[in-house]
C-alpha cells in the first residue's frame, strides 16, 4: 500500500515506518522536524518537510503522495507541557488533526491508524484498564487525542473513513536503527540510562509512598517495536474503534532501576523527590482485545529485555541522533 506517515520523524513513527518499508510498502513521511530527527527517517522512505497546522501544506502533501491509507503520529505528548500550554495542544493536536482528517476525504484516503493514548482514560476506576473503561481525560493532552477520536468517529459514520484509535500504554526500547531521543526527555527508561552513561547523578523517583508493593508507581511498559507492529496489523484488518496495546503487566519504578542495573552493570544511584500531580498508582493495559481483533502479541514482554535494546541503542547514540 502507499501509507502518508505523520510524525514519521519522531519515535513510534520511525519505528513505524521501518516496518512498513520492511514489509514493501510505499511510505510518504511527514513531518516538521520540530521534535523529530531527519535522521531517523528511514532512507526509504519518500520525506516532505510540513506542518499539519499548516492546511495548504498537508493538503498539498497528500495531493501529491495519493496514499491509501495515513498512520497519524504528529503530535504532542508531554503532559506537564500540556497542562501548562493548553493552547499548544488544542492548536497541534486537534486543529492539526482535523486539517489530515479533512486532507484525506478530500484525497479519497479510506483508513487511518491513529497513535493514541490510555491518558484518554483519565483516572481509571478499574485496573487492568479496559476499552469499555470511560474516558474521562485527566489534562489537555489526553482530552486532545480524545477529541480527535471524535471527530473520527464522526468521519467514519457520515465519511466512511475507517479509523482505528491505538492507545498506547508506555512505550519503551529501541530497534537496532532507531531509538528515543527527546528535549526534554520525560520517560524513565532513558533518564535512568543517562545515569549510566554518566550524564546525571542519580535517578530521581517521583514518590515512593504509593500503595503497591515497593511504594512506586507501576506502569504497563510496551516497546517500540511492538507498538508499530500493531499499527501493521491495524492497517491490514477490517477493524475500527479503540484498542489497548499494552502488555497486561506492570513494573515499578523500582522494578525498572533494577532492570537497568543488571543490564548495564551501573549501580545507578537513586534519589526520592515528591510525587507528580495527577500520577496513579497503577496503569496496566486490558490488552485482550489487541490480542483478539488483531491477533498482537508482543514479542518483548519482559522489562529486562525492553530495557536492553534501549542499552544498546543510546550506547550507541549517547547524544541522541546527529549530536
Amino acid at each position: 500500500m502507499k501509507v502518508f506517515v505523520t510524525g514519521g520523524a519522531g519515535y513510534i513513527g520511525s519505528v513505524a515506518t521501518e516496518l512498513l518499508l520492511d514489509e514493501g510498502h510505499q511510505v510518504v513521511v511527514f513531518d516538521n522536524l520540530e521534535r523529530g530527527h531527519k535522521e531517523a527517517v528511514d532512507s526509504r522512505a519518500r520525506f516532505i518537510r510540513g506542518d499539519i497546522r499548516d492546511k495548504a501544506s498537508i493538503f498539498a502533501a497528500m495531493d501529491d503522495a495519493k496514499p491509501e491509507a495515513v498512520m497519524h503520529f504528529a503530535a504532542y505528548a508531554l503532559v506537564g507541557e500540556s497542562m501548562q500550554s493548553p493552547e499548544v495542544y488544542w492548536r497541534n493536536n486537534l486543529v492539526g488533526g482535523i486539517n489530515v482528517a479533512e486532507a484525506m476525504i478530500h484525497n479519497g484516503v479510506g483508513k487511518i491508524v491513529l497513535s493514541s493514548t490510555c491518558a484518554t482514560y483519565g483516572q481509571p476506576e478499574k485496573v487492568p484498564i479496559t476499552e469499555d473503561e470511560s474516558q474521562k481525560p485527566a489534562n489537555p493532552y489526553g482530552a486532545t487525542k480524545l477529541m480527535f477520536e471524535q471527530v473520527l468517529r464522526w468521519n467514519q459514520e457520515l465519511k466512511g473513513v475507517k479509523a482505528v484509535f491505538l492507545r498506547y500504554f508506555n512505550a519503551a526500547g529501541a530497534t537496532g536503527r532507531f531509538g528515543e531521543d527527546h528535549d526534554p526527555e520525560s520517560h524513565i527508561i532513558p533518564n535512568i540510562l543517562k545515569v549510566a552513561l554518566g550524564q546525571a547523578e542519580a535517578i530521581t523517583i517521583h514518590g515512593d509512598d504509593y500503595d503497591t508493593p515497593d511504594g512506586t508507581c507501576i506502569r504497563d511498559y510496551v516497546h517500540v517495536y511492538d507498538l508499530a507492529q500493531a499499527h501493521l496489523l491495524a492497517l491490514s484488518k477490517d477493524v475500527s474503534g479503540g484498542i489497548n496495546l499494552g502488555t497486561g503487566d506492570g513494573c515499578s519504578v523500582r522494578g525498572v532501576i533494577e532492570a537497568a542495573r543488571k543490564i548495564t552493570g551501573h549501580p545507578i544511584p537513586e534519589k526520592v523527590g515528591p510525587r507528580r500531580p495527577g500520577d496513579p498508582a497503577r496503569l496496566v493495559a486490558g490488552a485482550a482485545r489487541a490480542a483478539n481483533v488483531l491477533g498482537w502479541k508482543p514479542r518483548f514482554g519482559a522489562i529486562e529485555s525492553i530495557v536492553e535494546t534501549a542499552w544498546k541503542w543510546h550506547k550507541a547514540h549517547p547524544r541522541g541522533y546527529g549530536k
